[in-house]
């Protein structure tokens, strides 16, 4: 009788122990760390927009997802297996503010070079009344309904993954962001107190900023995990005091944990998701997502975040048949409206 054993690699063991390792450590580290608030600027990048994700809680770094993985960990941009893959969000947020953003993944002979991708997330903060110093006014300040340029806010990157094996696969993303805080008249002094003059003052801030991650199949099952370091940028300032955009790191842990379940057959999966989060200016939370997928055409998707002042329970659904995905995901809001993400993807 012959007794077969099987091997794993040294450098497999490895890897999945120091992924585990970073796993359990991280958040119990995150704890010990004071509170965090308002360290960072631009935070319009912290808010998601893909319905998918949101729906599941944004434990979404192990999440192979095509080119809407730009937003979340590049390097899940690496499995496309389409020549063309188009994304697009839309979402109204709290206080009458508009999301949309949109991805393009182009997979060039079939990866062999990689994947290339765009991105970009544009917000309307809406119309806005303004009061601002006036030269010409008794009160020394006026009203300003119109003729004034609105706050918006935008990013447009530029991504790049790449499969190094069958189980490890990285991916990056350089982006341009600018936000704009509309313009103001401000008194120009000479010396202290003695007011020369007022011009006009623009408060728009652009900066580029860098997102890259990992992610490794185990081999044991569909264990997968993944590592994202997203929004890495200098410092900038408006006026005095500077600020770096919102860093993040994530790591997260996923598995079909159907695979445990001999009974079922392959028309089922339910994937459990878990992200452990380390923001810059917020205290670490962790995201938990699950999804069922049946016969890859429909999807019923939870998730719960810790840890957060204005919600945790999140839930939504997809569709998907001939290459075509739609996407819906609903986040109810303690103080504020509901929240309703809708995205859309397609594949060629």
């Amino acid at each position: 009788m012959k007794i077969f054993i099987m091997k794993i690699p040294i450098f497999c063991k490895k890897s999945v122990l120091l992924f585990t390792l970073l796993f359990f450590i991280i958040p119990l580290i995150s704890n010990a760390q004071n509170k965090k608030i308002a360290q960072t600027g631009f935070q319009f990048l912290t808010v998601g927009t893909n319905a998918r994700a949101t729906a599941l809680g944004e434990a979404y770094t192990t999440v192979e997802s095509g080119s809407n993985s730009l937003f979340y960990n590049p390097a899940g941009m690496a499995s496309t297996s389409t020549f063309l893959d188009v994304s697009f969000n839309s979402m109204g947020w709290i206080a009458d503010i508009n999301y949309l953003s949109g991805t393009l993944g182009l997979n060039i002979e079939g990866g062999k070079y990689g994947v290339f991708g765009i991105s970009f997330l544009n917000v309307d903060y809406g119309e806005f009344l303004f009061t601002r110093v006036s030269s010409t006014s008794e009160s020394g300040y006026e009203d300003i309904t119109s003729g004034v340029s609105e706050p918006y806010a935008f990013s447009i990157g530029l991504g790049y993954a790449i499969q190094l094996s069958n189980k490890f696969s990285v991916g990056g993303q350089v982006k341009f962001v600018k936000q704009s805080l509309g313009s103001s008249e401000v008194p120009v002094y000479e010396g202290i107190g003695n007011i020369t003059g007022i011009e006009e003052k623009k408060y728009d801030l652009s900066v580029f900023a860098f997102d890259f991650g990992t992610i490794y199949k185990t081999g044991f099952k569909s264990l997968v995990f993944g590592m994202s370091v997203r929004n890495f940028s200098e410092e900038v300032k408006y006026e005095k005091e500077g600020f770096q955009l919102p860093l993040s790191f994530r790591i997260g842990i996923s598995i079909d944990a159907f695979d445990f379940i001999e009974s079922v057959n392959s028309d089922h999966s339910l994937f459990v998701i878990i992200d452990a989060v380390h923001p810059r200016s917020f205290p670490e939370y962790l995201s938990f997502g699950g999804e069922y997928i049946f016969m890859n055409l429909l999807s019923l998707r939870a998730g719960f975040v810790t840890g957060q002042d204005l919600y945790d329970f999140t839930a939504g659904f997809g569709i998907r048949k001939f290459g075509f995905e739609l996407n819906y995901s609903f986040t109810p809001y303690f103080e504020f409206k509901d929240i309703h993400r809708f995205s859309v993807r397609f594949s060629l």
